[in-house]
């Protein structure tokens, strides 16, 4: 049997009950990994000063930003690569491959020279404050350089994924993680680099990520190829990427405008106040991402079994995703209730972001609890192709609730308005999503009566 034939029979055949924590375990790993070097720059450029704490956040915005080209193509491509194999048309997976990611390349390429030409403006716009814009400055231009190389491994880190391979997936990105948390104390304290050293390790981690995950296509370790041959400028290959891709872009992309708007919302209220909604983003986050590992780990389940028409395996799959990720995650969120001083302490001990870091963390974790169930929507609708859905609670989850929340309620609660309005959103969000998955549910099983 070939290694095509084993992949299919794999993903096709294996108990779902076991198969998506398989698939999920690494993907939870890279995620984690990611997170964790993003909260190892905020660790570390915490000890230089409150404000180079408060450019970490104001970078996440553009960072996400970024994040969400590369998790368009990458998502919008994986997902049309697992439904095409699964329909056994390999040919049509290698151009879909190929065609996200030259074009993830090219984006990358022109955010890396439009933002170095505009840095000064750009931190502004995403809610620097005079005294944040210095250290931002000097942060933001090796982030900025580092993004041809975030939106590619994105790219190449999920079309591994929906093809299987969620270990290969996981070395790339978790070989790059690991080397950013290394370089960072030693760039920023002994080479005394400040938060450029945080910068420049973040870049260097980036491009060997790269490295390592375009390496194993050129392997050929997957069946989708990387080859200027298959790039095609045919208008529906790129319709279909975006058409699925646009959801991730979306969920990534409000997220990030959602923070600029956090930040700029935060400003009347200091330096500590931004520092404080940093923190409490980078620690969310970690839940966040577990959340989305989980996901992605059933990403490739649901759309091979949809492309094979064997509905009742990604109606099974569906409901393992829900009730999985929801006790994990209200698990998580309950350990980091209890923990949440401690948490916050480990970057900054000054008492006003301690207490309000504190009490934002505590309000996230209580409506992380029903992120799941966005989530299970949100990935089970792009996975199989219904991209109006699937963009619906994208847009819903980070920024269509949470967006007018934050405009609006500080007006009334003050810092307690920039504190509940991320949490009001996730509630309101799964809310919505609930009916919308039980009504898909009925609708797989009447497909297999």
């Amino acid at each position: 049997m070939d290694s095509s034939e084993a992949q299919y029979k794999r993903l096709t055949e294996t108990p779902v009950k076991s198969l998506i924590p398989r698939l999920a375990i690494p993907t939870v790993i890279s995620m984690l990994i990611t997170m964790l070097y993003n909260a190892a720059d905020t660790y570390f450029v915490s000890k230089i000063s409150v404000a180079a704490s408060g450019a970490t956040g104001i970078l996440l915005s553009l960072m996400g930003i970024v994040q969400a080209f590369g998790f368009m193509y990458g998502q919008g491509a994986g997902s049309n690569i697992s439904r095409r194999l699964g329909a056994r048309d390999i040919e049509a997976a290698k151009r879909y491959c190929s065609t996200a990611y030259f074009s993830a390349l090219a984006v990358g390429l022109i955010i890396l020279i439009f933002g170095l030409v505009f840095i000064e403006p750009i931190m502004l716009f995403l809610g620097s404050t005079q005294t944040i814009l210095p250290y931002a400055i000097s942060y933001g231009r090796w982030i900025l350089i580092a993004a041809p190389a975030m939106t590619t491994s994105f790219v190449m880190n999920n079309i591994l994924r929906f093809e299987g391979m969620a270990k290969l997936a996981m070395i790339g990105l978790t070989t790059g993680g690991i080397l950013n948390i290394a370089l960072d104390p030693l760039l920023i304290f002994v080479f005394k680099l400040d938060i450029a050293g945080a910068g420049i390790a973040t870049a260097v981690s980036q491009y060997i990520g790269m490295t390592i995950l375009l390496s194993m296509f050129l392997l050929k370790k997957p069946q989708s190829r990387i080859s200027i041959k298959y790039f095609s400028f045919k208008p529906s290959i790129t319709k279909d990427i975006l058409a699925v891709g646009v959801p991730s872009f979306a969920r990534q992309g409000l997220n990030s405008v959602s923070t600029m708007v956090l930040n700029i919302e935060a400003q009347p209220y200091g330096d500590e106040c931004i520092a404080a909604m940093s923190i409490v983003a980078k620690i969310g986050m970690g839940i966040f991402s577990t959340a989305v590992g989980i996901g992605q780990g059933f990403q490739p389940v649901c759309s091979f079994n949809y492309g094979a028409k064997l509905y009742e395996r990604v109606r099974q799959s569906i409901k393992f995703l829900w009730q999985f990720s929801t006790v994990v995650i209200a698990v998580l969120s309950a350990l980091c209730f209890i923990f949440a001083p401690w948490l916050i302490s480990l970057f900054r001990k000054d008492p006003e972001v301690l207490e309000i870091g504190t009490t934002a963390l505590r309000i996230l974790c209580v409506a992380l609890a029903f992120l799941p169930t966005v989530m299970t929507g949100n990935m089970t609708f792009q996975s199989i192709g219904k991209s109006g859905r699937a963009f619906f609670l994208a847009c819903s989850q980070n920024g269509l609730f949470f967006i007018p929340l934050i405009l609006i309620l500080p007006q009334f609660l003050g810092v307690l308005g920039i504190q509940v309005s991320q949490p009001i959103g996730y509630t309101v969000s799964a809310l919505i999503a609930a009916p919308m998955l039980f009504s898909y549910l009925s609708h797989l099983k009447k497909k297999t009566d």
